[in-house]
């Protein structure tokens, strides 16, 4: 049998990378077996949904390269593609309505006309016997064809008939062997009373039974949170199952939750945009209203490392290594490496403690693997972004921008970093930092040295990088100043910036004429 696993995202919010880590275990663990990997939309919960967090969950696999096999399109139009379609569970509700009644004819399953009442006084007797309360419906017992008619006559919830005395186990690929008595679990319900439009809505634990079962899942991966509902959803597999020989429930493994500094990550408790950050959004287009509009920019969700430019396949390799490793010292594991070598036995059960200074580390090794053309195609949206390039590029700013890709070396750590080296490089007009003019430009003498230097750069040859160094430390001496005091009203002159590439290779990469105009642009700037 091929293996087939899911991800069921809710769109309640946005993409969450304790989701996406569970989400790339079952993409690794199908690939691994040349199986398929289906994505199913959980949205159910009418209350909840957001219809427009649907986009960004798949834009979000589709960013990070995780492709599903079937589920929905990737326009987000409630469409989908695959044998089981639709892949929305609020498109599925006639079929749970169906399986909960075909429980209900084979006795697995019936209405439950309880009161509120008749429920607070057997918990009230529990109690006072010092027992735990376990809810058995009143028409627990009534004969499957007398509660068909009565379900047609006043629809009720539908609860499961729990088996009295028995062992629900099962061995968890992750947390081992785990036995469960069914005298401690309640009937549960599987079906809502109808709402007031009439429809009865599946529950959570059976629509996602009936799921597995109709899409064929094989292997059901998923966060430790859900560990508890795999014995209710075991006894809601044997029942739908009864009258289907040989087949058999899905093998399921629960892997440890995502913490942060020791807790569960909570988007309550994770820190806000930095200073930097915000910098760094702005410097790519964004306004102060978009920023504060966007409420998936923190360190939990896929956008906010696609808005700064982290790479996807460092993201991947991080949070793969957050609760699985191949052996005891790799940390930089490819993709096609993973696939290779994915297996639930190397999951550990400690709960994985995200680190934003690991994940850089890994962004920064992933980003030294890229060459300066690889380097400019992935900051291309960045750069449009910022407006400082259109669409098509011009050949001659596709060679700057090369030579700055190139220049960077180690220094673009984030794909929106870029934005920062070319900005100043790119723009025809120069945007002065007031401060960095008050600071370098500003000050007595400035002027003259600008004057003087750019009367030497005319004759620098060839107007490279090397040479422009050797000449500038040779000029400072000449002029008897440090090299400092004339770096600083240079570089503001040129950029508008008090940082960025170190001087010579600014001056080499925007070129003799531009930097002689440039100069000769900032003198009323100076003293």
């Amino acid at each position: 049998m091929s293996v087939r696993t899911r991800f069921a995202p809710s769109p309640t919010g946005y993409l969450h990378i304790g989701g996406v880590r569970t989400a790339l275990f079952n993409w690794l663990y199908a690939r691994r077996h040349n199986g398929q990997f289906v994505l199913r939309i959980d949205d159910t919960d009418a209350a909840r949904n957001r219809a427009e967090a649907v986009q960004p969950i798949l834009d979000g696999f589709d960013w990070l390269g995780m492709d599903w096999d079937e589920g929905p399109t990737k326009d987000a139009s409630g469409d989908s593609f695959g044998p089981h379609k639709p892949y929305f569970q609020s498109q599925r509700n006639d079929r749970y309505v169906a399986a909960a009644m075909d429980l209900i004819a084979s006795g697995h399953a019936y209405p439950d006309y309880t009161t509120q009442a008749e429920q607070d006084s057997r918990r009230d007797i529990a109690q006072r016997m010092k027992k735990a309360y376990v809810h058995r419906g009143s028409n627990r017992d009534v004969a499957p064809e007398e509660n068909l008619r009565l379900y047609k006559e006043k629809p009720a919830p539908v609860l499961l008939k729990v088996p009295d005395g028995q062992t629900v186990a099962f061995d968890d690929h992750v947390r081992g062997r785990v036995e469960v008595s069914t005298d401690t679990i309640r009937d549960p319900a599987i079906l809502r009373a109808p709402n007031d439009k009439g429809v009865c809505g599946a529950l959570y634990a059976f629509a996602t039974v009936v799921d597995e079962i109709d899409f064929g899942i094989t292997h059901v991966i998923r966060a430790e949170e859900h560990l508890s509902n795999t014995p209710v959803q075991l006894l809601i597999y044997n029942a739908l199952l009864h009258q289907a020989p040989g087949k058999k429930p899905p093998e399921f493994g629960h892997i440890p939750l995502v913490y942060y500094k020791g807790e569960k990550m909570s988007k309550r408790k994770l820190p806000p945009l930095s200073a930097i950050e915000i910098n760094a959004l702005k410097a790519c287009g964004w306004t102060d209203d978009e920023i504060k509009g966007r409420d998936d920019l923190n360190i939990a969700t896929v956008a906010y490392y696609r808005a700064l430019g982290y790479l996807p396949a460092a993201l991947v390799n991080y949070l793969l290594r957050l609760g699985w490793s191949l052996n005891d010292t790799d940390e930089f594991i490819p993709l096609d490496v993973a696939v290779k070598n994915f297996s639930l036995d190397r999951v550990t059960k400690a709960p994985g403690n995200f680190d934003e200074k690991k994940l850089m580390w890994l962004q920064t090794e992933y980003m030294k693997l890229l060459s300066p053309a690889e380097k400019l195609e992935r900051s291309l949206p960045y750069l449009r972004r910022a407006k400082l390039i259109g669409d098509p590029l011009p050949d001659a700013t596709r060679e700057l921008l090369l030579k700055i890709a190139g220049a960077s070396a180690d220094r673009i750590k984030l794909l929106s970093d870029f934005v920062f080296y070319a900005a100043p490089l790119v723009k025809d007009a120069i945007e002065y930092n007031p401060k960095a003019v008050a600071d370098k430009l500003a000050k007595p003498g400035a002027g003259e040295r600008l004057r003087a230097y750019a009367e030497e750069l005319k004759g620098v040859e060839p107007f490279d990088a090397p040479t422009l160094l050797a000449g500038f430390m040779a000029f400072a001496t000449k002029l008897g100043v440090k090299p400092k005091d004339l770096d600083g009203p240079v570089r503001v002159a040129v950029t508008g910036e008090t940082t960025g590439f170190s001087l010579p290779e600014t001056l080499a990469l925007l070129g003799r004429e531009k930097v002689l105009s440039r100069i000769e642009g900032a003198l009323p700037l100076a003293q």
